[in-house]
Parts: structure tokens; C-alpha cells; sequence
């Protein structure tokens, strides 16, 4: 919204001496978003003159028309003769008066003018176009003034070149501040001065005599009045006045009934549409479009109307959309409308959002309609623009008033006096309170609780924290006090938090970098994925609005997201990668409900909060890794190695660790994993995820380096399973013992079942097992194979002997052979 502060200044006093720059900082700090403050005719300098042509000589000779003219300026040049100039416009006559600008004038631009020979004349001066003097755009032609200004008479004050203009960007919650009204109401509050309420006339009532209106939809339109002005002047022009306060807010002056309907716009809030009379057919009325009906708007583009849309009607069928654009039927056309229709009407802002945005027909209109307008400015806007097309165009008002109104009563809010104090952490006091209640428009009564009738220029205000915030902008953000908040003592992280940060710390540690990604995934992920069509991880919850039509649903596992990354990443060069996130999944229940929609005017219940949480999807965090290129590089220190299955069951363990876990890791398949090439890791009975190298199918279909491996593992099921918080290890003065073993098992089981036979039997003098060696070949037999395994034995209080190790190492081999059917190789 552009605002004139010569236009500001009629509605409100203030001081002198006072810069748009100062109205600029009052805004700011009463809330208002003040971009830019526009210094019109910066720069300008006059002799800038009104000048009548004399005489006009057309020159010839030359690529493009020239014109010597002479120009009868008055006394503005101290001699009262003829001025010399030379101008290539075309679009003015003799007798017409002009815009001169003298030797010695500087125009917008630091143009300076000086006497010069051009086209073999000397041209003493410029008749000026709009564009030259900073009025706008237009530089098809020069300026010509309607009649009435003196030869010689200053064209700056004339025109008002010279002006401040804010521009302010109006929030949709400030409706009211699309008009010169509501940002003088706000000015008038700043500097604490008397408004002069542009609304404030004197308007007849509905006396049934008016141009006749029907409202089907009282929703829709809850109020409309029609005036009629006859006998207007076709030939009538809008003054230099009016046409310089439109091209000031950003509106081109196109002809004096429309100028006046949008200047009343600017200065009320209220958009009006006027109807050539002689163009309707019967009644106006207000309906919803019927399917398939048709509508050409001024714009010229046929339109093709929803049932959703509210129109304008008359006998025939549509004339308008209601509070977006006219028709082009019913158009006021130059020279030719001399009895016109005013609509001042009140429509409903969510059906005119959506008709513009539904059309992609965005005006000026109905940007004010779909923040909210005054319902009771409507006579007030129609009286005003009558009085206009009176006085300038020589119009008759008719005495017939149409005036339709819903049945509506003032909105009221009941808060207590302190509740701004409250909200702020300060204290301003009930008296404070109800004057800032009462400058804003509001009537209050009451002491202690307060009952409050919001005015009618305020849908905003609905609710006591509305009102709040009214106090408190008001009084100034910048007065309210800092104050640091006081955590009660005794809180810090949780377990879990605790246990997400360690995991992190220790990925990290391993050479993984984080990679978060976002929760939403496609069909074509699972496809890409090789999983079957009843997978569990087929089943998302679906979202209501999403981003990306490909991705619809969350993510029931974190792979899809890492391999993308990966691929990215690959695909700019980067070939040794290690990528690992934290993040939740969401898997739906097996019956899906709706949640229920909670209040918002109080606090939901125990019971709805329950219902609530019941309908979510369950949603367990887990920690997913992506490995590709050499997990060592190569060097002079050795030859490095390429990552493997190995490693992502390791970066289990790393996670595993924190959480005081021991995993235990199983062949299996499992999708998307290499058959041959998949681990299962359990925590105890508990399978808690999975790791492995990908199948060569989903390395293709995700376009990631060959021989990719990867790991997800459930963070809530290894965190419980971890039970108590994780001790650090013992630390022992006592050697330690080492005993090494060779089991020879069938090759069917599994190396993780012989060590936990092996940690049973060994018992508390055990302190860790390791797998060093596998071997199979001939030598022991077919479907047979052999497992290495170094155990250590330390006691905390002594040296053990070599009769205890053996003792010790010989029971964990017979329990290893009880469970397993192990026997020693060799033996």
C-alpha cells in the first residue's frame, strides 16, 4: 500500500516540520511494515511552468517529425514573449496548455535544461512528458493539461511533484491498513492527534426507491448498496488533482467514473464497481455461478465459472465476479456512460480468495475482500463516490437508495483488565489498557473483566490475545522488558537424548559423516528397493498436502534417503563415502483412524490428547549407514581396503556399543540385501536390524557405486535392550591369559552360536572372544569348517595360573561342543 503523505496529511494533523522518514519510524514501531519512504521530484528545479501553444511549424527533412513551436509561458520568462522549442510528440494542438521547463530547470535525473540548437532552431527549453517528470512511465507523448491553469503559473505545485510516498506492506491480519483511512487511523494513534474519519457522511437510507437488488447468497454478500447518478458529462476529464493521487498509490488514471471509483477505494477500504445503467438488463442480483456459465471480464479473457464462484448478475446472466472484476459487458466506456450504477458491496473473504486465485485474476479488489473490509463503510463509499461524479461531472443524484443488510449485532470479547499484562510481562495497568482499546476503535465497559465491541473495521480481532497484542504494539515491542527465563533445577537431557548424542559422537569418531534427509518417499523407492509387494515397509501413512507428488507417503525405512545422498554425492566425485543417519520411520497401525480435530478455545482433554496420540503411526527412531569406495585408503602405510559387509555390521556394533549392547550377527535375507551378504542383528532374541552388502539389482536401480553396503538398526529396541545405563569397562593391573581354539563345526552354523557357547562355558574369568580365522577345504571334511578363536582370561584380583586358563578354556570348549556338536581340530 502505497500512502501520499500530502494525502495523509488532509485526514490527519501533523506536526510540522514532520518527514515521511519520521512517519516511517511511528509505523514501525506501531507494528507496520514501512519498506521504502519515496522522495517524489527529488532533484527537480524549476522554472517548471504551465505554457500554452501559440503556433506549431512542422519541420521537414528529417528521419522522424519534428515540430518548432512557440509556447506563450507568461511572465515566467521575464519577457513576456513567445518561448522557442523543439518537441517530436505529436499528440498535442494549438491552444492546448502544455508543461515547460525553462533554461536553467533541472528535471528528475539531474536533467539539466540550457537554451541549444537542434534540427536548425534553437530550442529554448522542453515541453516535458510524464516520464521526464517523475509521474510515471508514459512517454508516448507530452503532458497536456486540462483547461483552467494560467499561462505562466508553477507546474510543480500544480501537479504536486514534490511528495514523500511510504510504501508499506500490509500483513493479511491488517486489512483495514489497505486504505488511506486505516493508515491515518494509525498515524493519528502515533502522534496522538484527532482523526478525521473520511467515513463520516451523511448518507440517506434505504427508502425501497433504488435500482433493484437480489441477494441469493447471504453468506456470500451480507450487505449492498446501490446509488444511481444521471446526467453525467462524457466529455468530463478527472482533475489534475485526483489523477496525481492515483499515479502517487500506483494506479493509472484511465477515465473520471473509474478514477473516482478507485479513489474512493484508496481512501475508504472499499472496492466499488460501477455499471453503465443503459448496459443492465433488469435487476442486479448475487448468486453462485451454475457450471459451465461464461463470464468475459475486463480483461478481456473469457472465462469459464466454477460453482464455487460468487457473480454478479442481471437478467441475462453474469456481469462481474463478485469482488474481483467486472464484466466487460456492462463497462463504462470513454464518452459514452452518462447514467451510472454504484456497487458498494460486502462480500465474504474466503469466497473471493478462492475465486482469484481459482482464475488467477489477482486486483485490487479482491486483495482488500479477501483480508476483510468494513461491512458498514458501504454507504459511506457509495455516498462519497456520488458526491464525486456530482461535483465533477456534472451528474444528478437519484434519490432511490438501495440498502440490503444481513441482520448482523457488534462482535464482543470479555477479557480480563490484566490480561495484556500477562501475555507481555509487564505491568500496564487497566487505564492503559482501555485508552488503547478505545484509539484502536473499541468500546469497553467493565472493571476488573472487561467486555470489549470490536469495530466493525476489525475481523482480525477475535480472541483476547488479539486484543493483547493490540495493547502491547501500541505501547511499543522495543519498552517490553528482557527477562531471561528460570529452568527449574535438577532437568538436563534424557537417557535417550544422551544415547543419540553418543551414537552420533562415535559414527562420527568411526569417519561416517551425518546426512539427514527428508522423512518422504515414493511406491518408486520400494520398487527400487526390490521389496515385495507384501512388505511390511509397503504400508506408509500418506500425506494430506505433500511437497512432491512422487514422494506422497513417510518413510518406513531410512535407506531410500542415504542412497539418494550417496548417489548425489558419488556423482560429483566423491567415490569413498561413509554416510549415516539418525531419524524416525513411520509405520502405520494395521486399522488406520483419522485423528480427531482438537478445539483451539481451550486446553483438549486427557481423553482427546489420548485419541489423538491413538490415531498417530508408530514411529521408532533408528540409525542407518551407507558405505561405497575404500573404507582405508591406500599409502605408504599399506594397501587400504575396499568397504564390506564387515563394515556395516560393525558400524551395528559402534551403535550397539553405546547402548551397552552385545549384538548378535546371523546370516539371513532379507530385502534389499545380497542374499549371501546380509546379516541379522539381534540384542538378544530381539532382532533389532540388519546389515550387508546391497543386492547388485538395488545399486543399479538406486545408480550407486557397485558393491555398496549399508545398515539400519532399531535405536528404541537397542536402547531397551540395554537396559540400565552402560558402565565403562574394568580396568585389571592383573595379565592376561590367551588361549587360542580351533572348532570344527558343520558349516551350517553359525559362528555366533559357537561364541556364545564359548562365553557360557568359559565363564566370569572370560574377559572377550574374538573370531580370528575361518578356514574350510579338504583337510576337515566335507560341509565342515573351521573357527579360530582368541579368548582372553584375567581375573580383578590375581594372576591366574596356567592350570586355571586351561580349566577355563577347556569348559568353554565342552560347552561348545554340548550346544554346537564342536569338536577340536586336530583332536
Amino acid at each position: 500500500m502505497r500512502v501520499p503523505l500530502s494525502w495523509l496529511r488532509e485526514y490527519v494533523d501533523l506536526p510540522a516540520g514532520v518527514t515521511g522518514r519520521d512517519v516511517q519510524a511511528k509505523l514501525i514501531s506501531a507494528g507496520l511494515e514501512v519498506e521504502t519512504v519515496e522522495q517524489l521530484g527529488a532533484g527537480l528545479k524549476g522554472p517548471l511552468v504551465v505554457g500554452r501553444v501559440l503556433t506549431i511549424e512542422e519541420l521537414e527533412g528529417f528521419k522522424k517529425p519534428i515540430r518548432f513551436c512557440t509556447v506563450d509561458v507568461g511572465d515566467a520568462n521575464s519577457t513576456g514573449e513567445p518561448q522557442e522549442i523543439v518537441c517530436g510528440a505529436r499528440n498535442f494542438a494549438v491552444g492546448d496548455l502544455v508543461v515547460v521547463v525553462l533554461p536553467g530547470g533541472v528535471l528528475p535525473g539531474d536533467f539539466q535544461i540550457a537554451a541549444r540548437k537542434t534540427y536548425g532552431h534553437t530550442s529554448h527549453g522542453m515541453i516535458c512528458s510524464a516520464r521526464e517528470l517523475g509521474m510515471g512511465d508514459d512517454h508516448d507523448g507530452i503532458i497536456v493539461l486540462p483547461p483552467g491553469s494560467e499561462p505562466g503559473a508553477d507546474a510543480i505545485g500544480l501537479l504536486e511533484l514534490v511528495d514523500e510516498v511510504l510504501d508499506i506492506a500490509v500483513t493479511p491480519d491488517r486489512g483495514y491498513c489497505l486504505s488511506l483511512r486505516g493508515i491515518a487511523r494509525e498515524a493519528a494513534i502515533a502522534y496522538g492527534v484527532p482523526l478525521r474519519d473520511p467515513a463520516l457522511l451523511d448518507v440517506p437510507a434505504h427508502n425501497g426507491e433504488g435500482y433493484p437488488v437480489r441477494i441469493a447468497d447471504p453468506e456470500g454478500c451480507d450487505r449492498f448498496t446501490a446509488r444511481t447518478v444521471t446526467g453525467l458529462d462524457p466529455e468530463a476529464t478527472s482533475p489534475i488533482w485526483l489523477q496525481r493521487r492515483l499515479q502517487k498509490v500506483g494506479m493509472r488514471p484511465i477515465s473520471l467514473t473509474v478514477d473516482i471509483a478507485n479513489y474512493v477505494m484508496f481512501e475508504l477500504g472499499q472496492p466499488l464497481h460501477t455499471y453503465d445503467r443503459t448496459r443492465i438488463a433488469g435487476a442486479i442480483g448475487v448468486r453462485r455461478a451454475q457450471p459451465g456459465e461464461k463470464l468475459t471480464t475486463l480483461d478481456g479473457a473469457e472465462r469459464v465459472l466454477d460453482a464455487e464462484d460468487l457473480v454478479i448478475t442481471d437478467d441475462k446472466g453474469p456481469i462481474g465476479l463478485a469482488g474481483v472484476m467486472g464484466g466487460a459487458h456492462t463497462e463504462i466506456t470513454d464518452g459514452g456512460s452518462t447514467d451510472v450504477v454504484i456497487e458498494a458491496a460486502h462480500f465474504a473473504p474466503i469466497p473471493i480468495a478462492r475465486t482469484s486465485r481459482r482464475h488467477k485474476l489477482g486486483s485490487e479488489a479482491s486483495r482488500r475482500f479477501e483480508r476483510g473490509t468494513d461491512p458498514l463503510t458501504t454507504s459511506a463509499a457509495a455516498q462519497r463516490t456520488v458526491d464525486l461524479l456530482v461535483g465533477l461531472a456534472g451528474g444528478t443524484a437519484e434519490p432511490g437508495v438501495t440498502e440490503i443488510a444481513s441482520p448482523a449485532g457488534p462482535r464482543t470479547i470479555a477479557m480480563p483488565a490484566d490480561h495484556p499484562d500477562r501475555v507481555a510481562g509487564t505491568e500496564y495497568g487497566r487505564e492503559t489498557v482501555v485508552r488503547r482499546l478505545q484509539e484502536i476503535g473499541c468500546d469497553v465497559a467493565g472493571s476488573d473483566d472487561l467486555t470489549v465491541t470490536v469495530p466493525s473495521w476489525r475481523p482480525d480481532l477475535s480472541y483476547p490475545n488479539d486484543l493483547a497484542e493490540e495493547v502491547i504494539r501500541l505501547e511499543g515491542y522495543e519498552n517490553l522488558p528482557s527477562t531471561l527465563p528460570q529452568p527449574p533445577a535438577g532437568r538436563g537431557l534424557t537417557e535417550s537424548q544422551l544415547l543419540r548424542r553418543r551414537v552420533g559422537r562415535a559414527l562420527a569418531g568411526a569417519g561416517y559423516v551425518e546426512a539427514p534427509s527428508y522423512p518422504f518417499v515414493g511406491a518408486e523407492a520400494f520398487d527400487q528397493l526390490g521389496l515385495d509387494e507384501g512388505d511390511e515397509r509397503r504400508r506408509t501413512v500418506r500425506l494430506a498436502n505433500p511437497l512432491d507428488d512422487t514422494e506422497p507417503a513417510l518413510r518406513t525405512t531410512l535407506l531410500p534417503g542415504l542412497l539418494g545422498t550417496l548417489r548425489r554425492n558419488s556423482g560429483r566425485g566423491a567415490h569413498d563415502l561413509a554416510l549415516f543417519e539418525t531419524g524416525l520411520v513411520f509405520l502405520p497401525a494395521a486399522e488406520q483412524t483419522a485423528p480427531p480435530r482438537l478445539p483451539v478455545d481451550r486446553r483438549p482433554t486427557d481423553e482427546e490428547i489420548a485419541a489423538l496420540e491413538a490415531a498417530l503411526p508408530d514411529q521408532p527412531r533408528r540409525v542407518g549407514a551407507v558405505l561405497a569406495g575404500a573404507r582405508e585408503l591406500p599409502g605408504w602405510w599399506g594397501a587400504g581396503h575396499t568397504a564390506s559387509w564387515a563394515d556395516a555390521v560393525e558400524a551395528a556394533r559402534t551403535v550397539a556399543r553405546e547402548a551397552g549392547v552385545d549384538l548378535t550377527v546371523r546370516a539371513g535375507q532379507y530385502a534389499p540385501f545380497h542374499p549371501g551378504r546380509c546379516a541379522v542383528l539381534s540384542a538378544g532374541e530381539q532382532v533389532v536390524g540388519h546389515a550387508g552388502e546391497l543386492h547388485p539389482r538395488v545399486t543399479k536401480a538406486f545408480g550407486v557405486p557397485e558393491r555398496t553396503c549399508a545398515m539400519e538398526i532399531d535405536l528404541d529396541l537397542v536402547e531397551a535392550a540395554g537396559g540400565a545405563r552402560a558402565e565403562g569397562p574394568r580396568v585389571s593391573t592383573f595379565p592376561v591369559a590367551t588361549q587360542d581354539v580351533a572348532l570344527v563345526v558343520d558349516a551350517d552354523v553359525p559362528a555366533a552360536d559357537v561364541e556364545a557357547a564359548l562365553r557360557a562355558g568359559a565363564g566370569e574369568l572370560l574377559e572377550s572372544v574374538r573370531l580370528f580365522d575361518i578356514f574350510t577345504g579338504p583337510q576337515i571334511g566335507e560341509g565342515r569348517k573351521s573357527l579360530a578363536y582368541a579368548l582372553r582370561f584375567r581375573a580383578a584380583d590375581r594372576t591366574l595360573t596356567a592350570e586355571e586358563a586351561s580349566a577355563a578354556r577347556d569348559s568353554a570348549v565342552a560347552s561348545a561342543a554340548g550346544r554346537t556338536h564342536a569338536t577340536l581340530r586336530g583332536a
